[in-house]
């Protein structure tokens, strides 16, 4: 885990200082060393931690044999060994054991397609001194971010892994865009391409970029998709064993401690009894019981399993008190609660290890989200022609919310109202409702799905959930915030079931052995069922809930909250009144409004952090 900045000054002169100041704003994505590269056309910067090959000879810039191209490399490969011993047979030769040093001689000798045989996470670029071209590019899920923007006074590039080492370069033009907040308010992290910082691009998962002469070309070079074969249920089981005890194993490529996070849920205790790491790492809240706390179940799997487990236990003072400082680290807006206890999570972490493994991306590959699912009423509900459903929904929608107005309402829905991906916040009508009309102009969640379920009409209701979720909410949310709160701490988090090889077993899998009645990832807990203890394969997930909604009813915070939304700064985007009536009905006990006012709070402390205080 490593942090890279850089952009082009081409035709004019360049201070050395600007790119030293960009890359120390990036310091905790690696504190270990740094690195430069810098010519009349182009300046880069890297940080690094160092995780493979400790010694200063892996430190980047990496150059090709006759120094015509540089690189600069945030990620892991892990399958560097292999493809080394490939590059060796064509007479390259090696002064380190990276796999930074892989990339940029495959590079060279394959050009593009080095990126059809990358296995791992990252973010690269590539300077051609010979053509001035920069190639950068993305991992196929999205691992590891990239921004990119050309909003500056010279209207050259700067790009790199965080948004806020672009603040250090006077050429950038900081301006908010107005259109991001709409999409925001329902899907609850910045969902475009363009981010919250006006024509501030995000590469996107599984793209190249080639820049030259002040153009911009962007390609697709991996993209999932669902083949299901015919197969039986016992060899789904095994290959899902095998692939799941190799990709553990490549991820365990390290020089340094790797430990693991472990909740209560099937993912991170299946992807923890097959590392065997030395030390465990879970959160909690205090207070609540178990309703809010794993780290009890975490102990006692450790325990089971001869690992040593450390817990760091947090409340709403810990929380709310560093919840600038998060939304600082996530560059965006990001109201997912879990990013919080992820981060106090990664806090903890870091004092006994540098790398940890984790269970991301199990839900989206094998079919885990209860969105994924429907009642059996609902299915036999669905049979009855559209027409008439919409028709009995348009009804519906007109009455008070009851059990039989929400079942008319949804199944009546189209597929892009019905799901817009795993979290769905304020309804694009509730965002408008509350925004004043500045902010209305940005796109509805459903505009921006829309277009992704018309391109895969083709595909099953389930497998068009699980791809939208693979190609919006996985890298827009909890990829990201992932790796923002690893990487506040300077910690490299690995995700072992979000590899390609992985990938191609899962695509395989029927949707019965994904959903299965009311069993989610149903092959995925039968293969782990072999591993782990009856409790664990069957336990529900959980996730990283935060007691918000009980926060919100103690005078101390409802006040906070209260203060933040009657502010001047809300008053710049939204009926005020409408949202201290939520406030006030969520404080009274008359509704549970917590997450609609958790995520404009979230939105206000990002803005005053980067519009404010910077």
């Amino acid at each position: 885990m490593c942090g890279i900045i850089g952009y082009i000054h081409k035709d004019k002169e360049y201070d050395p200082q600007v790119i030293k100041n960009m890359t120390e704003k990036i310091i905790h994505r690696g504190p270990d060393s740094s690195g430069f590269y810098e010519n009349d056309d182009i300046s880069f910067g890297f940080r690094r931690l160092s995780i493979i090959d400790l010694s200063s000879e892996a430190d980047q810039p990496f150059y090709n044999a006759d120094r015509t191209k540089i690189l600069i490399f945030n990620g892991e490969i892990y399958n560097y060994k292999e493809l080394r011993e490939e590059l060796i047979k064509e007479g390259y030769k090696f002064k380190s054991e990276t796999d930074s040093e892989v990339i940029i001689h495959g590079y060279d000798f394959w050009g593009k397609d080095i990126l059809d045989r990358l296995r791992g996470m990252f973010a690269f670029a590539v300077w051609d001194t010979k053509k001035k071209e920069l190639f950068i590019a993305r991992d196929p899920f999205g691992i590891k971010p990239l921004y990119y923007t050309q909003n500056t006074k010279d209207g050259n590039l700067i790009f790199g892994s965080e948004i806020k080492g672009f603040l250090e370069n006077p050429e950038f033009i900081k301006e908010l865009n107005p259109k991001a907040l709409k999409p925001y308010l329902t899907f609850q992290y910045s969902s475009m391409k363009e981010t919250f910082f006006k024509e501030v691009y995000k590469l996107p998962a599984g793209h190249y970029m080639l820049y030259k002469d002040g153009n911009i070309e962007i390609s697709r070079y991996w993209e999932a998709s669902f083949n299901p074969t015919d197969k039986s249920l016992e060899e789904y089981v095994k290959d899902i064993q095998n692939v799941m005890r190799e990709s553990v194993d490549v991820h365990l490529q390290s020089d340094v401690k790797v430990g693991a996070f472990l909740s209560g849920g099937i993912d991170s205790s299946y992807v923890t009894y097959l590392s065997q790491p030395e030390d465990t790492f879970s959160v909690g809240f205090a207070d609540y019981g178990d309703l809010y706390n794993e780290t009890d179940i975490a102990k006692e799997y450790s325990d089971l399993c001869g690992f040593k487990h450390h817990k760091v236990m947090v409340d709403a003072e810990d929380c709310l008190g560093k919840l600038p400082l998060i939304q600082y680290h996530m560059d965006e807006p990001h109201s997912n609660l879990s990013a919080v206890p992820l981060y106090f999570l990664s806090e903890l972490a870091r004092k006994h290890a540098t790398v940890v493994l984790s269970g991301e991306g199990a839900d989206e590959l094998f079919g885990g989200y209860f969105a994924y699912g429907e009642s059996s009423n609902m299915k036999k509900y669905k049979k009855l022609p559209f027409p008439i459903r919409r028709g009995l929904r348009n009804v519906a929608v007109k009455y008070k919310k009851t059990h039989l107005t929400d079942f008319l309402n949804r199944g009546g829905q189209y597929p892009y109202e019905e799901f817009v991906g795993e979290a769905k916040i304020f309804t694009p009508e509730q965002a408008d409702d509350i925004l004043l009309d500045e902010y209305r102009e940005g796109p509805s969640a459903y505009d921006i799905v829309r277009e992704f379920f018309e391109k895969h009409r083709n595909d099953s209701e389930l497998t068009k959930k699980q791809l939208l979720d693979i190609n919006l909410w996985m890298p827009g949310d909890i990829l990201l915030k992932a790796d923002k709160m690893s990487s506040a701490h300077s910690l490299e988090l690995r995700v072992p079931f979000l590899d390609k090889e992985v990938m191609n077993v899962a695509a395989t899998i029927p949707e019965k052995y994904r959903v299965n009645g009311d069993i989610f990832k149903y092959a995925l807990r039968k293969a782990a069922s072999d591993s782990l203890p009856e409790d664990w394969a069957k336990r529900k997930k959980v996730g990283f809930p935060v007691p918000i909604r009980f926060w919100l009813k103690q005078d101390k915070y409802y006040n906070m909250f209260k203060e933040t939304l009657s502010s001047d700064t809300a008053k710049k985007f939204f009926d005020t009144d409408k949202l201290l009536r939520l406030l006030e009905d969520h404080y009274q006990g008359k509704a549970l409004n917590q997450r609609y006012l958790w995520t404009v709070y979230v939105f206000l402390i990002w803005y005053d952090e980067y519009f404010i205080k910077r």
